[in-house]
């Protein structure tokens, strides 16, 4: 079960009382924060709820599947997300 983006504007802006074009401006001006941010490598905590930060991701050697041979792949960026005490309070309090 999961709630695509529609749903989730439409929730929030009921909960809200607010239009659903309001509430997906905030969304994408959230989400564009968030990945401005994240690429500058600047660390987004939204406190009791989620963390959001780049990691760095060492070079490496791998193998290609289909030929056995070894590659070298290139230094590069992830991102990590870590749920807070709110969220994981909540998650566990339903069963």
């Amino acid at each position: 079960m999961a709630i695509n983006r529609s749903e989730l504007v439409a929730a929030v802006a009921e909960k809200a009382g607010t239009s659903q074009t309001a509430v997906n401006g905030v969304l994408d001006a959230v989400f564009d924060i968030f990945a401005t941010s994240v690429a500058k490598g600047e660390k987004i905590t939204i406190p009791g709820w989620l963390a959001v930060e780049r990691t760095d991701r060492a070079a490496r050697t791998g193998r290609n599947p289909q030929t056995g041979e070894t590659i070298q792949i290139a230094a590069g960026h992830s991102v990590k997300l870590t749920a807070g005490s709110k969220l994981k309070a909540a998650v566990s309090n339903k069963k």
